[in-house]
């Protein structure tokens, strides 16, 4: 089957446009086509002829070619990675759904509990485990995006019962805080500092809530949470009343994957679990980022030193670490020590279990290293500096050729060139939400999907299915059902060329008569 050509495939919109790298390049294509045109006109208008010798073009073009190539050959291999971890990501979270949710018994017994709420327990002990698990591809998203935290609609309910504080049965003080919602806090408190009024509020959080705002109280543990964030939430409720919230409600027309999971109370807002930047002015025209840094340069020089030494030391409290990630896998961790010491798992399996741990922590990893290892800024540098001054004496080079063909070559030159230069860094990190990048939503929605279809598996009887009338198991050789075969007198072929025979060898008959036929009618003449 011919792939389809994505040029003609679907609705061109102004996103799919900006997939392209044409955005990004037509400065420095204009650029090189006026200096075309310039060289040009020069040199037929005017008696001075604006031409050097050809002799390094063919030599520089070459090195610069192979040199291109393989910027492009190296970001792509980095965008495959990137594709590699993700899947062996999908692949290892099945496997552990499935080794949790078919090898670690639901019945148990437990001292003051009935049969039926032991067993009950033991299903829910499960299936949380396998949510944490759908929760560690989520979270891994979010930490490849540069999202920290876990206060996301997509993220939060799958984890919100995860112990907050070291001293669970004690006083609950800030500072028994566990990293995982001690770091999470901070961010939070971080993007409130940031902001000074509600506009400037709900452009940064890039949605309002669609949870309610406030913690639950009196939980299974007897554990009350304080909500530190009452002036936030009775904004947020505030434009809940005014009908300026764009809710769910808004998106149940379309694509709302987050209306599946549980609805739980969160102190802070939960963020969308897809925020992309709005594309502006200056990604449509980036010649304007010039001015803007000026702009920005002078207001800096304006600014008194004290006030940029404040602003600094600031930023760089507000730089929170926060692995969510590695957090989900201790707990995952922590639960298979559990069932070893309770002697719910069997050796092999605590190992094919630790075994895909680790396998996760080490994906993780090498994901981190795509996203934190850029190729070095002296090699990129260099290599576009030395592509502009072969474009920029390209015309100089070809006009004694080609006369007025200079400026459509040097601008197809510069547009080629500069492309492929271009495609290289677009796809260098391919973990956010352009086009170009890897879909990580499709992927996460796809281990939900999956680990949902794991956990509907009812562990039944093999007998109550296997000796059925549906199960045909010696076709074609032997199209008697499996309930007629395990019925009837003992097993003897179905249509003998030697008189009757039965027992084990017409068994092993009809499977090489079944591998006989299958063999000849199989193969394509």
């Amino acid at each position: 089957m011919v792939a389809q050509n994505p040029l003609f495939h679907g609705r061109w919109t102004m996103k799919r446009f900006n997939a392209t790298v044409i955005n990004d390049i037509w400065p420095e294509v204009l650029f090189f086509t006026l200096i075309a045109t310039m060289v040009t006109l020069v040199s037929k208008m005017t008696p001075h002829q604006l031409v050097i010798p050809s002799g390094l073009l063919t030599v520089l073009g070459t090195v610069l070619g192979l040199v291109i190539s393989f910027r492009t050959s190296s970001a792509y291999e980095r965008y495959q990675d990137g594709r590699k971890m993700w899947t062996n990501i999908v692949t290892v979270s099945k496997n552990l759904a499935m080794m949790f949710w078919v090898h670690v018994p639901s019945e148990r017994t437990i001292e003051g509990l009935s049969t039926e709420k032991a067993t009950l327990q033991g299903v829910i002990e499960k299936k949380t485990m396998i949510n944490l698990i759908q929760a560690f591809s989520v979270s891994v998203k979010h930490f490849l995006r540069g999202e920290p935290g876990v206060y996301y609609q997509d993220l939060y309910p799958l984890i919100c019962f995860l112990p907050r504080y070291a001293n669970a049965d004690g006083a609950h003080a800030e500072e028994d805080k566990l990293p995982l919602w001690s770091a999470s806090d901070d961010i939070e408190k971080a993007y409130k500092r940031k902001e000074k009024n509600p506009r400037a509020a709900q452009d940064t959080l890039g949605h309002h809530p669609q949870r309610t705002v406030s913690l639950p109280t009196g939980h299974a543990r007897g554990e009350t949470l304080v909500d530190d964030s009452k002036s936030e939430a009775s904004w947020f409720r505030s434009l809940s009343k005014n009908g300026n919230t764009a809710g769910r409600s808004a998106r149940r027309k379309t694509f709302d994957p987050e209306k599946v999971l549980p609805e739980v109370d969160s102190r802070h807002p939960l963020k969308p679990a897809r925020n992309p930047p709005v594309a502006s002015l200056y990604d449509y025209i980036p010649l304007l980022r010039i001015f803007k840094w000026v702009v920005r340069t002078l207001l800096r020089r304006a600014k008194p030193q004290h006030e940029i030494d404040a602003r600094l030391k600031k930023k760089k409290l507000d730089q929170v670490e926060s692995n969510v990630p590695m957090e989900i896998c201790l707990v995952l961790s922590s639960y298979t020590a559990f069932l070893m010491q309770q002697n719910l798992l069997q050796p092999s399996i605590a190992t094919g279990v630790t075994n895909n741990i680790t396998s996760l922590q080490d994906t993780l990893s090498n994901l981190e290293r795509i996203r934190n290892t850029p190729l070095p800024f002296a090699y990129q540098a260099h290599l576009r500096m030395s592509l502009w001054l072969y474009l920029l004496f390209l015309p100089f080079q070809i006009y004694g050729t080609f006369g007025y063909i200079t400026i459509p070559g040097t601008a197809f030159a510069s547009f080629l060139l500069l492309g492929f230069l271009e495609i290289g860094q677009e796809i260098e990190n391919p973990f956010n939400y352009d086009l170009n990048d890897l879909d990580l939503d499709h992927f996460c929605l796809s281990i939900q999907r999956e680990l949902h279809e794991i956990t509907a598996y009812t562990h039944p009887d093999p007998s109550t299915f296997i000796f059925s009338p549906w199960n045909h198991p010696f076709a074609p050789s032997d199209r008697r059902s499996a309930a007629d075969l395990i019925h009837g007198p003992t097993y003897s072929l179905p249509h003998p060329k030697d008189g009757p025979e039965a027992g084990l060898a017409s068994i092993r008959r009809t499977l090489v008569n079944s591998w006989r036929e299958v063999d000849r009618e199989t193969r394509h003449t």
